[in-house]
């Protein structure tokens, strides 16, 4: 039987996990190539060989999205595989038209062949677009776990952009695991909120060794939670699927790939910044849940800021600097220290374009909608070197960061700073408790609850 040739789209995520839950010892396919999109410094490189399994001795080479057609036709692909997330369907089929005018078949690969089931019961979090809120979603859920006395272990949504190998299982307990795993600003806005908080979290390469790891981490597993990235369905069967949503941008939840797989997924759907967002963008998304998930609890939550220093913000000259995806290919043009310059009452907000270098200029060619925000990009060496130079450039008199982590800690920033933060807070009922305690009585585990109450 003559193999099929597949190749991988992907930006070291989705893509990875996809080849090694469905293709890795599958021997009907070769995959002969990876590409990879959004993410710099990932190309040119093997998955390796530790990772790919006996089928591939020599690894996979990763190449330039950019080379797609001439890899088609050199590897004489039979099969693309689409594996990364937040892409818009206009682009989805633009890639999708790419790849069929150079002869192959597109394909999605969905739940069924790339879920792992898990020993533990585990919740999902996920969103229709990056930015939603997941992240406060996350450590929300992982702080009711914990109140009614489960020992919670979460794992985030891959983000491997070192070495592949040395990656394949991460554990997070302490800040201290930040540098031993060599992470990037990125990685760290996910980790360190969860370890600051006093729980473990996972993430890497291999997510069914993660998984496994996972259950049985040394200092006990009760539940599982899956802090998903970006808008992409889980890796992992749900016991309860959790679905973020952003009424600043109520029609992308059926516009956006995966975005819409998660949102039909969900048991939970949370209409998040009610505080800050049009109603009529609130009412589009409870429309659009009655219609392709009417039996899923709507939740609406706001996110308010706070800061550590207002007195830096009033009538000051500030730059803002903000979580990069969320900018980026989250498409935002705004985030939460845009809304405490606003809620504190900024004097003007520092236009950071003519102070750009290196890397962070070729951000803004890429993404010319960020506007007069910074992403906190910091993806390398080269991407903190710019960061720092451009923020201490600038003739901001102070800089408010916006970003999950406390960033003078990765770069020194010359000028008054001062920290936003955010938390989930559910409004109304249902709230997010309640979905929790019912979930937990459906995993025989309501005895907990009312230890925990009582």
């Amino acid at each position: 039987m003559n193999k099929k040739r597949v190749l991988i789209m992907g930006a070291a995520g989705r893509d990875f996990h996809n080849f090694n839950t469905y293709y890795r010892d599958n021997k009907a396919y070769e995959v002969v190539a990876f590409t990879a999109a959004q993410i710099p410094n990932i190309l040119n490189r093997k998955y390796p060989a530790a990772l790919a399994g006996s089928l591939y001795p020599e690894g996979i080479p990763i190449y330039d999205e950019s080379e797609l057609e001439t890899l088609i036709e050199s590897f004489k692909v039979d099969d693309v595989v689409f594996a990364y997330s937040d892409v818009s369907y206009s682009n989805l089929m633009h890639k999708s038209a790419i790849v069929n005018k150079a002869g192959a078949n597109f394909l999605l690969l969905g739940p069924k062949d790339t879920a792992i089931k898990s020993t533990k019961p585990l919740i999902s979090i996920g969103a229709t677009r990056t930015g939603c809120g997941k992240s406060q979603t996350s450590r929300k859920v992982i702080e009711l776990l914990i109140e009614s006395g489960l020992k919670v272990v979460a794992i985030r949504h891959p983000m491997p952009y070192g070495d592949l190998e040395a990656q394949r299982v991460q554990r997070f307990a302490k800040l201290a695991d930040l540098d031993k795993h060599d992470c990037t600003i990125e990685e760290m806005e996910e980790y360190e909120p969860h370890i600051v908080r006093g729980n473990v979290i996972y993430a890497g390469v291999d997510y069914e060794a993660i998984l496994r790891a996972a259950e049985n981490d040394p200092d006990g597993c009760d539940v599982i939670v899956w802090d998903g990235g970006n808008n992409d369905f889980p890796f992992y069967k749900s016991d309860l699927h959790i679905t973020v949503t952003d009424p600043h941008r109520a029609g992308h939840g059926t516009e956006y790939y995966p975005g819409e797989v998660t949102l039909r997924m969900s048991d939970v759907v949370i209409i998040n910044k009610i505080d800050s967002a049009p109603p009529e963008g609130i009412t589009a998304i409870r429309q659009l849940v009655k219609e392709i998930v009417p039996k899923a609890v709507v939740i609406e939550a706001a996110s308010p800021v706070r800061v550590e220093d207002p007195a830096l913000i009033r009538d000051k000259k500030v730059l803002v600097v903000e979580d990069g995806p969320t900018l980026t290919h989250g498409g935002m043009t705004l985030g939460a220290g845009t809304v405490a310059a606003e809620k504190y009452g900024v004097k003007s907000m520092v236009d950071p374009r003519p102070f750009l270098v290196g890397q962070l200029k070729d951000t803004f060619r890429t993404y010319p909608g960020i506007g007069t925000l910074l992403p906190a990009m910091g993806y390398g060496d080269d991407q903190l070197r710019d960061l720092e130079f451009t923020i201490n450039s600038t003739d901001a008199e102070a800089v408010i960061i916006g970003t999950p982590i406390d960033l003078s800690r990765v770069i020194d920033i010359k000028k008054p700073h001062t920290r936003v933060f955010y938390d989930l807070q559910s409004i109304g009922d249902p709230d997010l408790k309640s979905v929790i305690d019912q979930f937990l009585i459906s995993q025989n585990m309501g005895k907990r609850v009312v230890e925990s109450v009582g």
